[in-house]
């Protein structure tokens, strides 16, 4: 241990810890992501099992859409938790190279894979 600057051994920071607030935030909008895409697999889960328990009004077009919306929606949660690991990891190094962009490209792809989604369980609530 130096004992003429005892500071100077604890100053140690990293450039993660230059930017810790910045990283906390990308790490919160990370798991705000996963619970949605979380939140986008039970919904799909949730209209399947619902279809498939109600046997009395059960048609082909019904069944057809049901296992659409049941699918798709595993597929965009999937790629929803994909698409938030790679944003992460970029946005990781953009806060500490100081060139931080927003992500437009990540934020309207999955708008308009919701809104397919919201679409999809229209015609089918519309046809059942």
């Amino acid at each position: 241990m130096n004992k003429e600057n005892p500071k100077k051994e604890e100053n140690h920071q990293t450039v993660d810890s230059k930017y810790i607030q910045q990283h906390l935030a990308n790490e919160r909008t990370f798991l705000a992501w996963v619970r949605t895409a979380i939140a986008i697999i039970g919904v799909g889960f949730l209209v399947t099992n619902l279809h498939f328990t109600m046997k009395t009004s059960l048609s082909s077009t019904g069944d057809l859409l049901a296992n659409v919306i049941g699918l798709f929606s595993v597929g965009i949660g999937i790629l929803t938790i994909i698409m938030a690991m790679i944003a992460y990891v970029r946005k990781i190094k953009a806060i500490n190279n100081q060139t931080f962009r927003t992500p437009k490209t990540t934020v309207l792809t999955l708008g308009v894979f919701v809104i397919m989604i919201a679409v999809v369980f229209g015609i089918y609530f519309v046809l059942l």
